[in-house]
């Protein structure tokens, strides 16, 4: 088959949607597929509405098989308002490429349309960011070729009605252009849900789910970490490892935290992961408002290198992911891996991920007391965070292999191919 993806950012950009597309696309290029990537230049998120975000050089090479476009991005003062006014404009497809956090690149908009090759499936991601996705109907129309969506929907606190977090992911224009898909791949029984409730039609949507591979993301070695990061041997150590920011729920964390030593219970945090500049703020603030050994109960690692990666996990007892924007959580599964419980919010799609009270445990989201409550209950017993851990490690060879859910995805391309 002929496959042209469309994705936001490629690696080296980290984020979980980059690293799913990344994966499927060696994957099929492993089976003997062309695999074509379309994607911005952009490494740092930042970098679709800053300059001060940083961006490859544009251009075409191919990686791991798999041939990568990456287009320039266009940006210019006064961004924000400027799409902000444009978006006002009466015509979906319109509002689509106003959205204000797009990676709006006029060349990715012209290139599809003047590639001169024959493809046989498109298929893109990832919600919010709908340029791309544009850009993939665009080439799927031209060539009456199928075309699929893999929007991972951030679905935010279901028991809140005016949750913004959903409200964005699900604004019309991005419903629209989910009904514009001849498929629609999503990962968990509640995305399911909320892409019928958004008028998919039942026989388009494919329940997939992610996977993990333990070689990947365990193996670390946890005294040389704790040495390296100034961790003691005996000390309990809560992981965080997302892009920081309030939507990922470090701001949360660090306020739960907060709850903890103010009661006098010594646990380090531990931050890994991008930060974003809500985060930077807070940590601004947090940092002149608090005394020095409070501050010191934080260890900030910023971008860990693959290996450095192992050892997080390693190192930590506990991981916590607070989080408003997952539709999965890939995290929790690497977590798992390594033996580690969970804590996450009742939110999105770590709450069907996680089974409370078997292999994690689930907290009301923004509930901070309740989130210091769960972490201070397996912070303090070591009996309680191994059985969960466990029990979640042992899901991992039935519930979610790799080559499961890509398998899955190719079936379903080939099956709609061949008609």
């Amino acid at each position: 088959m002929r496959v042209a993806h469309f994705i936001q950012r490629y690696p080296p950009a980290l984020g979980g949607s980059e690293a799913y597309f990344a994966r499927l696309s060696r994957y099929l290029a492993n089976q003997g597929d062309e695999v074509t990537v379309f994607t911005s230049n952009a490494i740092d998120l930042e970098a679709f509405w800053s300059r001060r975000g940083r961006c490859m050089s544009p251009g075409v090479a191919l990686e791991d098989g798999v041939e990568v476009r990456r287009y320039p991005l266009w940006r210019w003062p006064g961004r924000r308002y400027l799409l902000k006014l444009l978006s006002f404009f009466p015509q979906r497809l319109w509002q689509c490429l106003t959205l204000p956090c797009n990676p709006i690149s006029p060349a990715m908009w012209r290139g599809v349309r003047r590639l001169d090759r024959p493809f046989d499936v498109v298929h893109a991601s990832a919600y919010p960011y709908a340029w791309p996705i544009a850009c993939a109907r665009r080439l799927a129309l031209r060539r009456r070729i199928p075309f699929r969506i893999t929007p991972f929907l951030h679905l935010g606190d279901t028991q809140n009605p005016r949750d913004t977090t959903r409200r964005g992911y699900t604004s019309p224009a991005l419903r629209w252009l989910l009904g514009q898909a001849d498929t629609v791949f999503v990962q968990t029984p509640s995305e399911q849900q909320a892409a019928r409730e958004l008028g998919v039609d039942a026989g388009k949507i494919v329940l997939q789910g992610l996977g993990v591979d333990p070689s990947e993301c365990t193996g670390g070695d946890r005294a040389a970490a704790r040495r390296d990061w100034g961790l003691g041997a005996d000390e309990i150590v809560i992981g965080h490892l997302a892009n920081n920011s309030r939507e990922k729920g470090t701001i949360d964390l660090l306020e739960a935290a907060g709850e903890l030593w103010r009661r006098g219970l010594p646990a380090r945090v531990l931050l890994a992961g991008p930060e974003m500049p809500n985060f930077r703020a807070f940590w601004d603030e947090f940092s002149r408002n608090h005394p020095v050994a409070t501050v010191a109960h934080v260890v900030r690692l910023g971008v860990l290198e693959e290996m450095r990666k192992r050892d997080f996990f390693a190192a930590i007892d506990v991981f916590a992911l607070p989080s408003r924007s997952d539709s999965f959580g890939l995290v929790l599964l690497e977590a798992w891996a390594n033996g580690v419980a969970n804590i996450a919010y009742r939110a999105g799609g770590p709450a069907d991920v996680i089974r409370h009270e078997q292999d994690g445990l689930l907290v009301a989201c923004g509930d901070i007391s309740q989130l210091a409550q769960s972490l201070e209950r397996l912070c303090a017993d070591k009996k309680d965070r191994l059985r969960l851990g466990r029990a979640g490690q042992a899901r991992l060879d039935r519930d979610f292999r790799w080559e499961d859910k890509l398998r899955l995805v190719r079936h379903t391309y080939v099956k709609l191919v061949n008609g």
